[in-house]
């Protein structure tokens, strides 16, 4: 028997939301698939709502007779701040607001590693580390955590803010050995999130069973989440295909990566 009688999805016509919507079939009755873009032929258990986030009134009806909600949501990369803001700070009080007022139990949602990108990658970090965001995006899933934080603080709504790595079909390059986050894992990640009895602002680090371990999940224990795969099948392939980078190299050598190279998104 499903926990839910309706669980939404937002983003659900981006990469995650597709593949999170084939593998979240059994957690609700009834699945609400929102984004920007048409999602698709609808199977029986599903309906969909186009939802600009950052129109208040238009989230107030997507969050209506909803009881849980995966949020995938925004602007998925960096960009300008204005984009951001509108997407991903805007957009996600508003996507709160609606949930706080139409009676949503939880939240689970797409935080990032940007979040804390700028500690170095010598450095193996728990969920207490303070915020380094790494970029306006980085910046915009700070906020996103802050807010969960308070909302669960003075309204009792909780939360899960997922801090995805590098979730792809397979690792793209060599920062991916280290930080893969594979789509199954990513399913079972935000279902733990969704299904664990009791979660009050839970952060937990989206990233599969690798052999280099960046993060250490064990404040997030009772999420039960637990991965299955690893990069490491794929690593001979991207070793033989790929230049070693340098160990200074920020795209190695920071947990954010790329973005938090100077100039990265700068105009």
């Amino acid at each position: 028997m499903a926990k839910f009688k309706r669980l939404l999805i937002t983003g659900a016509s981006g990469m995650l939301g597709g593949e999170l919507r084939k593998r979240l079939t059994d957690v609700a009755d009834v699945v609400r698939l929102s984004g920007r873009r048409d999602v698709g032929a609808l199977q029986a258990h599903e309906e969909q709502m186009t939802c600009d986030l950052a129109d208040m009134d238009a989230v107030m009806e997507l969050t209506r007779d909803v009881d849980a909600v995966v949020h995938l949501g925004g602007v998925s990369s960096e960009n300008t701040f204005e984009s951001i803001m509108q997407s991903n700070i805007l957009g996600f009080y508003n996507l709160y607001e609606g949930c706080r007022k139409n009676g949503v139990k939880r939240v689970t949602w797409a935080s990032s590693v940007h979040a804390i990108g700028f500690y170095p990658t010598t450095q193996v970090l728990d969920t207490d580390v303070p915020l380094r965001p790494d970029s306006n995006y980085g910046v915009s899933k700070a906020f996103g955590e802050a807010l969960a934080q308070y909302y669960w603080d003075k309204y009792a709504l909780e939360s899960v803010s997922v801090r995805i790595y590098s979730s792809f079909p397979k690792p793209a390059d060599r920062r991916h050995l280290n930080t893969y986050l594979s789509f199954d894992d990513c399913a079972e990640c935000f279902r733990r999130s969704l299904l664990a009895p009791v979660v009050g602002h839970t952060v937990i680090y989206g990233v599969s069973d690798n052999t280099v371990k960046l993060v250490d999940n064990r404040k997030s224990a009772h999420i039960g989440f637990r991965p299955k795969d690893s990069s490491e099948p794929f690593r001979a392939e991207l070793e033989a295909s790929t230049p070693e980078p340098s160990i200074d190299d920020k795209f190695i050598s920071t947990h954010g990566g790329g973005f938090a190279s100077a100039g990265h998104f700068e105009d």
